[in-house]
Formats: C-alpha cells, sequence, structure tokens
C-alpha cells in the first residue's frame, strides 16, 4: 500500500471514530448530569477525551506521510509513535480528574439517584465502543498503525468504563447509591491502567526495542541465501510504521566486488519480500578472513 493509501485508509477510521466519540460523550455528559449520575459523567469525559486522542492521530498521520526531508531523512513516521505517546499520558490525566471528581461526591454525601436514561446510555456505549475497538485496532494493525492502535485501546477501555458505569447505575437504582461514585472510581482506574499501558508502549518504540521473533524470522531469510555464511550485527530500528535494518554478512574471499554486491542486493530482495513494513536495509560485506579474526 503506498502512503496515498494508506493516508487514505487511516483517515477513514479517523473520522467515522471522532464522529461516533463526538455524540457519545455529549450524550454521556449531558444524562449523567441531568440524571444524576457520577459513573456517567465519568464516563462522558472519557469519551471527550476520546476525541481528543482521535484528533491527535488524525493530526500524526497527516504530518507522518510527508516524504523525507533534509532536517527528516528517515521521513516523519515517527510522529505516529508520539502521538500514541500523547494519547497515554491523556488517559493519565482523565484518570486522575476522575479520581478527583469522585472522591468529592463520596466526601460531600452528595449522591442521588440516577435516572432510568444512564442505564440506557451506558448500554449503548458498551455496544458502541467495543465495536469501534475492533474496528479500528484491526484497521490499525493492517495498516501498521501505532497510533491507531493506541486509540483502538483508548476505545477498549472506554467499553470497560462503560461496563463499570452500567453496574453503578444498576446498584444505585437497587438502593445502593453509593454505587455510582464507586463505579466512577472504578472507571477511573481503568482509564489510568490503559494510560500507562499505551504510554510505556510508546516509550519501547522510540527506544527500538523490537520483538526477538523479529530478529529470528530476518536471521531465517538471510541464511537461506547459499553463499552466506554468517551474520553479525544484526540491528533492527522503528520509525513509524517503518522498520530500517543494518546487518553485516560474511561471504568467501574469492569472491568479487560484483558478486558480493549481488549478493547483498538479493539478500534486501528476500527480506522485503518476506517483511513488507521493512523500508530500507544497509547490509555490510565482512569478507571470511576477515570475519575470522574478529571472531578471535
Amino acid at each position: 500500500m503506498n502512503p496515498e493509501e494508506r493516508y487514505q485508509s487511516c483517515k477513514k477510521v479517523t473520522l467515522v471514530t471522532l464522529i461516533v466519540n463526538l455524540l457519545l460523550s455529549v450524550a454521556k455528559v449531558a444524562i449523567g448530569i441531568l440524571f444524576f449520575s457520577q459513573a456517567i459523567i465519568a464516563d462522558g469525559i472519557h469519551s471527550i477525551s476520546d476525541v481528543i486522542s482521535t484528533l491527535a492521530v488524525w493530526v500524526a498521520i497527516r504530518i507522518s506521510r510527508q516524504p523525507a526531508d533534509d532536517e527528516h531523512p528517515y521521513g516523519h513516521g515517527t510522529v505516529e509513535t508520539i502521538a500514541a505517546k500523547f494519547i497515554g499520558i491523556i488517559l493519565f490525566l482523565t484518570g486522575l480528574i476522575i479520581i478527583k471528581e469522585s472522591i468529592m461526591t463520596i466526601v460531600k454525601g452528595n449522591i442521588r439517584e440516577p435516572g432510568i436514561l444512564n442505564f440506557w446510555i451506558a448500554f449503548i456505549s458498551i455496544l458502541a465502543k467495543e465495536w469501534m475497538y475492533r474496528y479500528t485496532y484491526q484497521q490499525g494493525k493492517s495498516l501498521n498503525n501505532k497510533a491507531l492502535m493506541a486509540d483502538a485501546y483508548h476505545h477498549r477501555s472506554d467499553a470497560l468504563s462503560s461496563i463499570a458505569a452500567l453496574i453503578g447505575v444498576v446498584g444505585a437504582k437497587s438502593g445502593y447509591l453509593i454505587a455510582d461514585p464507586i463505579a466512577g472510581l472504578i472507571v477511573a482506574l481503568f482509564i489510568i491502567h490503559m494510560g500507562y499501558e499505551i504510554f510505556m508502549e510508546a516509550i519501547d518504540d522510540l527506544m527500538n526495542k523490537v520483538d526477538d521473533e523479529l530478529y529470528q524470522q530476518i536471521r531465517e531469510v538471510v541464511s537461506t541465501q547459499a553463499e552466506v555464511i554468517a551474520i553479525r550485527d544484526l540491528r533492527i530500528r522503528n520509525h513509524g510504521p517503518d522498520l530500517f535494518v543494518d546487518l553485516r554478512i560474511v561471504i568467501n574471499d574469492e569472491l568479487s566486488v560484483v558478486e558480493g554486491h549481488s549478493i547483498s542486493r538479493e539478500v534486501e530482495s528476500r527480506i522485503k519480500r518476506e517483511l513488507d513494513i521493512v523500508e530500507e536495509i544497509l547490509i555490510h560485506i565482512d569478507p571470511l578472513s576477515v570475519h575470522k579474526k574478529l571472531s578471535l
């Protein structure tokens, strides 16, 4: 998929989720205020943070599609990881705000029985947010967009928080009024946990943490090239949706420079055929005699 097609696909996902999030957040906050549910208000605030995070994803996608330039020779893909980090921070701060509001409601004892509309908006939110999670995650995975996948987990956390809010409303309607603000606290804990997970994953990505399976997969692909005797110094770097690979391959001394170049090009082609997320590969050729000396 070329950058323009990828951008248009990502744009469609963010537009759909933005519209649904906006409608849900307004409805939940309004119903929570008018019909006295701290849990639904907290859930609505969570949905507002969804709107903010989706906008952040949209901006990141627009920036990441820009081609490489003199100041950014590897392109602008890392902005997607930065957006994921921003989403994590937004979630964490949102959770802290909700905790404060829920505790103040409990301390002041200003608790009223929530209206039945709170039940229905929570139920609708659960269905909508679970669908949004599945839709956004599937698209984010197929497009290898970390910001979209982070936003998908945000939707899942919102679905879980809506479940907690629903339980709080049912508890309050059953005569246990304190269940509603307690549900608000539970919602906040869901949000904080999800924010922490997304933030740490973005940090790992910025520090070029790569799964061992990916290293093993590249080694296996390179080893299928008959002229390659050994592989040294394999390094992989994340850059948004793309991977950049550096490695050394060892070949026999008798091979010419032209033959060595041909082997390196074939190795590069094999890696890119197996892993379409690899954007660029830098291969250094080591003669066998040099490799033996370095191995002593």
